[in-house]
């Protein structure tokens, strides 16, 4: 290649890089005159898209923080809430649990008591009953050794006395 320029004259080389040049000016002010700010503009408004969508990224940022915050303060108010509903239930169970044991026991006494004074009737009714046999058996039995029947004066006099006997 260099043995072709050296073989074609001077004269052209130099006509050929004046051409090349003032194409290139040519070409570089048709581009400048109808292409620049159509060129300009497109990097303009990508530089712009770009600002924004920075822009829009630390805005999404600091909403999301912002929302963030916002989820743990929920978050910290549920617990809490949380916190207070169980204890209300675990005050509202030991109220009913004292009242179900109060009542319960309220209940006991109440049975003891009517046991105690079922026990006690039945014991009167059963020390009558053995009086009167007791006193039907020390009749006969006083029939017997003495062999008369008792009037109803000394029967009770004979009663008494042998009750009284018995109680000491």
């Amino acid at each position: 290649m260099l043995t072709l320029l050296d073989a074609t004259p001077k004269n052209t080389v130099l006509g050929n890089v004046i051409v090349a040049s003032l194409a290139f000016i040519i070409l570089l002010i048709l581009i400048r005159v109808f292409l620049w700010k159509s060129i300009t503009g497109i990097f303009e408004a990508r530089a712009k898209k770009i600002s924004d969508d920075i822009d829009a990224a630390e805005e999404s940022n600091k909403q999301a923080a912002e929302l963030v915050k916002q989820r743990e303060t929920e978050l910290a108010g549920s617990k809490s809430e949380a916190a207070g509903i169980i204890q209300t239930a675990n005050d509202t169970a030991n109220q009913n649990r004292a009242k179900i044991v109060s009542t319960a026991n309220e209940e006991v006494a109440n049975v003891k008591k009517r046991a105690k004074e079922e026990i006690e009737q039945e014991r009167k009714e059963a020390l009558n009953s053995v009086k009167g046999e007791v006193a039907d058996i020390s009749v006969k039995i006083a029939e017997k050794l003495i062999g008369q029947s008792l009037d109803a004066n000394a029967q009770s006099e004979l009663i008494d006395s042998y009750l009284a006997k018995l109680g000491e």
